[in-house]
């Protein structure tokens, strides 16, 4: 969900300024997240149009495939705005409310969709953005996607789908991304399974011109993928986390977040030990209850499906805004930008398991 900035002028949710261009050209239906000063953050809005334009495509014979990408050489989307949210529960709004129920619908469906569809992750792509690209069937990354469940960073859990697809990213390395916030790069992406094809930003104009003139021959998704790898890669090498991978296995798999970092601090393996205490430092700056939450919400989400997963985030939405660190997490680093929040508990000694645990209370018991 999380963006960690808001556009010029604190736009309220529901502003209409062609946020979500469309069109469709040689059977394709064109999606453009068109916020750039705003990292192309998602407004309930945006959100809704996107609903709209996909089940209209879903249905016209013509449209073949989808296309989804964002303005500006920023970002495809840096997660929802995330200060109207706040701004909607400090005054009694529902606005919070609605805007998960609609974004997760709109998540499941691009899950499901009946059409391919490409998302191209150009730049950030963060919380909800991540969300709206995980379903796609055709993920590409380029040199400057930074891709990152980010949301522990303001007391908040990874959202949108993120209790499914983080947990079967390998090993625990999709538990490392959610506990910790960090951003990756294409090769990491390429390697954990959240992106399928790598391909120079510079050449996207050219994907561009070669998708106006695709003939249309085998499958639709076939005819894409031909079309991919005339130009992209689904490798590449130096991924990262590839070489922490066996370090990240061991402490991530570890049974709660203080046993992680107390042994992170631990590591005196000179190749192991920069990593360990740049992640050790990390963790001690994010919301203690949020990275509880996540880890516990993640090993249930293995084995969860998809519904599932989603029915379980949005438990813990209800929730969250009034026992959850979010608001104090967006006071400190959106509103007041003292970079100081005062997080309940502040520390991970502090953390009550019996408290973690009651916010997954009657969740069993739903039936979801």
């Amino acid at each position: 969900m999380t963006a960690q900035v808001t556009s010029p002028g604190n736009r309220p949710m529901d502003a209409t300024q062609n946020d979500v261009l469309a069109e469709v050209r040689n059977h394709i239906g064109h999606l453009t997240l068109n916020r750039p000063a705003g990292l192309n953050a998602l407004t309930l809005d945006m959100v809704r149009h996107l609903q709209r334009q996909l089940d209209a495509w879903a249905q016209d014979p013509q449209v073949h495939a989808v296309v989804l990408r964002g303005a500006g050489e920023k970002a495809f989307c840096a997660g929802g705005d995330i200060r109207s949210l706040h701004d909607s529960f400090k005054s009694g709004d529902t606005l919070h409310v609605d805007f998960f129920v609609e974004e997760y619908a709109l998540d499941i469906a691009i899950h499901h969709y009946r059409k391919p569809v490409l998302a191209l992750m150009d730049g950030f792509v963060l919380g909800g953005g991540m969300g709206l690209v995980q379903g796609a069937d055709l993920r590409v990354v380029t040199e400057k996607s930074r891709l990152a469940m980010p949301e522990v960073g303001i007391g908040y859990f990874p959202d949108v789908g993120g209790s499914y697809f983080l947990p079967r990213v390998p090993g625990e390395l999709g538990i490392y991304l959610g506990v910790s916030g960090v951003q990756i790069r294409a090769a990491d992406a390429l390697y954990c399974g959240l992106a399928d094809w790598y391909l120079d930003s510079g050449k996207l104009a050219t994907l561009d011109e070669k998708l106006d003139q695709l003939q249309w021959h085998d499958t639709p998704l076939k005819d894409l993928q031909s079309l991919l790898a005339t130009l992209a890669v689904q490798q590449l090498p130096d991924a990262p986390l590839e070489t922490l991978r066996p370090a990240i296995d061991h402490f991530f798999a570890l049974p709660d977040v203080p046993s992680i970092v107390e042994q992170l601090r631990e590591v005196t393996v000179a190749d192991s030990h920069e990593w360990a205490t740049t992640t050790a430092d990390l963790l001690a700056t994010r919301s203690p209850v949020a990275m509880a939450v996540t880890l516990e919400m993640l090993r249930r989400g293995r084995h969860l499906s998809l519904e599932q997963c989603f029915a379980l985030e949005l438990h813990l939405d209800r929730q969250w805004f009034e026992r959850g660190d979010l608001i104090e997490g967006v006071r400190a680093l959106l509103i007041d930008k003292d970079k100081n929040p005062r997080w309940n508990p502040p520390t991970l000694q502090a953390l009550d398991a019996a408290h973690v645990a009651s916010f997954f209370t009657g969740f069993d018991q739903s039936g979801n």
